[in-house]
């Protein structure tokens, strides 16, 4: 691991937001590496409230959405709403439709099959639009490059209305409004919205025209915590205030679609972490093993009793996830190893028949062994289709672009991606891929980095620092759980190792006159040596709780140590 101290601020910047604040000075030290340089900003961070929320006439072609969409129910039109088959889609999907409904019933919904139709806006779901007398298609966390199915539903006298988040190609495609802020002429105030964001940047506009208030729409945050906790979007400014409001109504009053994923847990309140770990993935299952319109039904149940019949069904395909994600990823280093690509610039496996809904996790499983840009191809239908992983601060998108000469499509942003390609150009494009990414990746990228806020004592903290920290929350992309560093620490002589295969170092440790604490290390029993004999060491750690026969201590969440 390489440990990467950020830089310091200025010791003056330091002490003035220090004392605007009445906050210590590691705390003002934190806020400043977020870019928070003001009281106001630190209020606005600390205090996230629903009217920091812009306003979505701000977002290029709003206005001629809704126009359209109110158009459509004035005149009984049918309106379908389509969106992609993960979390981020499904979520979108779940949202726009459920709140249309509140108020008019010609909704249908449409998940495009992962298998038979792939990913994005489908010719399949336009002739069903077509077949079913719709007239206007509302596509959600998809369509922004869907130049030639826009122009073909057209032909059909199907409007769409493209909502996406995706980086756009070059020209746009030909629909009645295209909402992405993204593209180069929108000058919305924040361009890092998910697609579920950006869904409900529509219906915030539509309830706007309705004279319904952001109040109204609360109960609808729920599905869009759940799609930027997914969708590893960044932590700030809109999705941090939509995430703490959404992760309130999921520790509160979330849908019955929700709470039957929940209700059996043991922990009393949901972080970001848990939905990420715990709900994301069950969703996500739904269209990875069977079809995503099983979490379109769970979402939009508002019966309790058969949400948990739609929830149970889930659980059994998120256990088939599970299974097949460490069979095919145990396959695929093993075909690392027999072509002897352990030392290679990036990781590019095929098999023909790995489950297409599973790649993009083995992906991400590849990187915490062989840590380098990772794309896992399996066969689809008479081409090769993939996904792709990136590592941290390595734009994976521009390296397919400049590889696109081999490839059919390809979309996606700077960490994860999805391509197509005929199978008689494989072994060219992966020579290209691993052309590309050795000349452009920095050497550094290859080893996984820990960014280590600051260096602090074990006696600088204390119950008041961690209450500080705790209101961070909720943690992500560009607002992660602050990490520190404690030099010449050492055990008191107890650690030891745990779990099944004892892979997990526990220990408890001071330093100088410091008050002792029991840290965790997942993973790191390996380590356990370092700390033998109560020889100094170095830590980087973050700081969490710890409950224990219903008391609660502060404790060290590991990192690494040397």
């Amino acid at each position: 691991m390489r440990w990467t101290i950020k830089p310091k601020p200025s010791e003056e910047k330091v002490k003035e937001l220090s004392q605007a604040l009445n906050v210590e000075q590691n705390i003002a030290t934190l806020l400043l590496q977020r870019g928070i340089e003001t009281y106001e900003e630190a209020r606005q961070f600390f205090r996230p409230n629903l009217d920091d929320l812009h306003d979505p006439y701000l977002m290029k072609d709003m206005d001629k959405a809704v126009f359209r969409i109110e158009k459509a129910i004035a005149e009984n039109e049918n309106i379908l709403i389509f969106g992609d088959y993960d979390v981020d889609g499904t979520t979108a999907v779940s949202l726009v439709s459920s709140y249309l409904k509140t108020y008019y019933p010609n909704i249908a919904t449409y998940i495009p099959d992962r298998y038979d139709e792939g990913y994005g806006i489908s010719y399949k779901g336009i002739d069903y639009a077509d077949d079913n007398g719709i007239s206007l298609i509302i596509a959600l966390d998809c369509g922004i490059k869907s130049i030639d199915h826009v122009a073909y539903a057209k032909e059909r006298n199907i409007d769409f209305i493209i909502c996406d988040h995706h980086r756009p190609g070059e020209f746009l495609p030909d629909a009645m409004a295209v909402l992405d802020p993204k593209r180069e002429d929108c000058h919305y105030p924040y361009d890092e919205l998910c697609g579920c964001g950006v869904g409900f940047k529509l219906i915030q506009a539509l309830a706007k025209n309705r004279n319904q208030t952001i109040v109204d729409l609360i109960p609808y945050l729920d599905l869009v915590a759940t799609a930027i906790a997914a969708d590893i979007v960044p932590m700030t400014g809109e999705n941090r205030v939509l995430a703490k409001f959404g992760l309130e109504v999921i520790n509160t009053n979330p849908r019955p679609g929700i709470q039957a994923m929940i209700q059996n847990l043991k922990r009393k309140v949901l972080t970001i972490t848990d939905v990420v770990f715990i709900v994301a993935p069950r969703i996500n299952a739904a269209g990875r093993i069977k079809h995503g319109n099983y979490a379109v039904e769970l979402l939009t149940e508002f019966d309790l009793a058969q949400a948990e019949e739609f929830a149970s069904q889930i659980e059994i395909f998120n256990a088939d996830r599970k299974d097949l994600d460490k069979q095919i990823t145990q396959e695929a280093l093993l075909q690392i190893e027999n072509n002897l690509e352990e030392n290679k610039f990036t990781t590019v496996v095929y098999q023909e028949d790995w489950h297409k809904g599973v790649i993009g996790i083995v992906a991400s499983r590849l990187i915490e062994t062989h840590y380098r840009p990772t794309i896992v191809f399996t066969k689809s239908g008479d081409k090769l289709a993939a996904s792709a992983r990136s590592v941290k601060d390595f734009d994976i998108y521009n390296a397919l672009e400049a590889s696109a000469e081999h490839l059919e499509q390809f979309g996606g942003h700077m960490y994860a991606a999805g391509m197509t390609l005929k199978e008689e150009n494989y072994e060219a494009f992966k020579n290209k891929f691993e052309e590309i990414v050795k000349q452009t990746i920095h050497p550094d990228l290859l080893t996984p980095e820990i960014a280590v806020d600051a260096e602090i004592d074990l006696n600088d903290i204390n119950d008041k620092f961690f209450r500080i920290l705790k209101q961070f929350e909720p943690f992500g992309p560009q607002n992660m759980a602050p990490v520190f560093m404690s030099k010449e620490v050492n055990d008191t002589g107890y650690g030891k190792t745990l779990g099944k295969e004892e892979e997990h170092l526990r220990l408890f440790i001071k330093q100088k006159n410091s008050s002792g604490f029991a840290a965790i290390g997942f993973g790191l029993a390996e380590k356990i040596h370092l700390t033998e004999k109560q020889k100094p060491f170095d830590a980087v750690y973050s700081i969490d709780e710890n409950e224990w026969n219903g008391a609660v201590s502060l404790q060290l969440r590991l990192r690494d140590i040397r």
